[in-house]
């Protein structure tokens, strides 16, 4: 059985439960006295349901847990009820109740937790790009300017006599590759600084990471760093949210673009890997710079907590939440001789269909060679990193 259908059947394991137990006590309930406050179970059930039932849902299995304790009472009643029995009966009605109340109330704590933090991670998102206007600017000039120049190009060489078809030709392709660069350059910034996340969809690690790195590319000449990928071939393509991913890597990589700030110009080195680690698609950032104490290790991705002095504490957490949201883990180690590496992961649908993940992933390399053309522009430098 694959792991797709495993998690099929797992969905379905605590609805069954719910059902079962609550057959189990009504049964119960019906062929005992009155005086016996089995229906008092029924708040197991509710309990159960909150694990998998929205507010309204919540409410529904409540509302019918009492219907069932009534109708058990009706059943058995044969002459005038017992005080014992109605007073039974009252509390068990009263306990189901305040189950599904406090069930209903948690539940739109949770609700209320996921809005703010998805809320924050927006701010995250537009506070860091606001900060990078600048490079945005500048990686936006660059095909505009190419288109220009082309343009140019391609009127002189249609104004010759005769006129050369060939090089005309070549440059107007030009002009199309550099369009559509500046395109998805946009693309990327307004998917980046939308309120709401993108939807779910199939992903290339490789073209994430290849992406990301011409973001950053005026920080990384600023602070005159080496950069380098390292970007397996073997890495499938997995499902999720393009942006949160994205804003994951983003945030990884401006820690790292800051810890490399102390470290002596001509030795800041940046590494990116990205690998297939058994059911997951691993990313890992390395630096050599300041790195961390045994106990920032411990608290790194707390909420609030930074090392910095003029940190936030949040880039860190919401990265490690949008990582778990994703069904990966995010955590840090020391590098070697110094530094840090800061590794996530994120699952790989290995129950996909084989025949549909083998198009996607031809698809991907195909995107990622067009990527990998832009970046080599950026990524010239070699690394010494251990």
């Amino acid at each position: 059985m694959t792991s797709q259908n495993l998690r099929v059947d797992a969905a379905w394991v605590l609805p069954l439960t719910a059902v079962a137990l609550a057959s189990a006590i009504f049964i119960a309930d019906t062929i005992t006295e009155l005086e016996i406050a089995v229906p008092v179970f029924y708040t197991a059930v509710v309990l159960i349901a909150a694990r998998f039932c929205k507010k309204r849902g919540i409410v529904f299995v409540g509302v019918a847990c009492i219907a069932l304790t009534l109708l058990s009472d009706l059943l058995m009643i044969d002459g005038a009820p017992s005080q014992a029995g109605i007073i039974n009966t009252c509390i068990s009605l009263a306990a189901i109740a305040a189950t599904t109340y406090l069930a209903v109330k948690i539940e739109m704590e949770k609700e209320s937790t996921f809005e703010a933090r998805t809320q924050l991670a927006h701010v995250a998102r537009v506070t860091t790009l606001g900060g990078m206007t600048a490079n945005i600017a500048h990686e936006v000039n660059q095909p505009l300017t190419a288109v220009l120049v082309n343009g140019n190009a391609c009127l002189h060489w249609l104004d010759a006599e005769p006129p050369d078809l060939y090089e005309a030709r070549k440059n107007i392709t030009n002009i199309v590759r550099d369009a559509h660069r500046a395109s998805e350059i946009v693309v990327q910034v307004r998917d980046l600084t939308k309120g709401q996340p993108s939807a779910s969809d199939w992903l290339s690690v490789n073209e994430i990471i290849l992406a990301t790195t011409v973001l950053i590319d005026r920080e990384i000449r600023q602070n005159q760093i080496s950069i380098q990928t390292q970007l397996s071939d073997d890495v499938p393509p997995i499902k999720g949210d393009r942006v949160q991913i994205q804003q994951v890597l983003l945030n990884l990589l401006l820690n790292s673009i800051e810890a490399l700030r102390s470290v002596a110009i001509g030795s800041r080195c940046l590494l990116i890997v990205s690998a297939k680690s058994d059911s997951n698609a691993l990313i890992s950032v390395h630096d050599i710079g300041k790195g961390f104490s045994s106990s920032d290790l411990n608290c790194l991705f707390d909420p609030f907590y930074t090392s910095k002095s003029d940190g936030m504490g949040i880039g860190l957490t919401i990265s490690r939440s949008i990582v778990e949201s994703h069904g990966g883990r995010i955590w840090a180690t020391p590098n070697s001789p110094c530094g840090a590496v800061l590794h996530f992961t994120l699952p790989i649908d290995v129950g996909s269909d084989r025949s549909t993940n083998k198009s996607l992933w031809e698809n991907s390399s195909h995107e990622i060679s067009e990527e990998r053309a832009v970046a080599d522009v950026y990524l010239n430098n070699p690394l010494s990193v251990s």
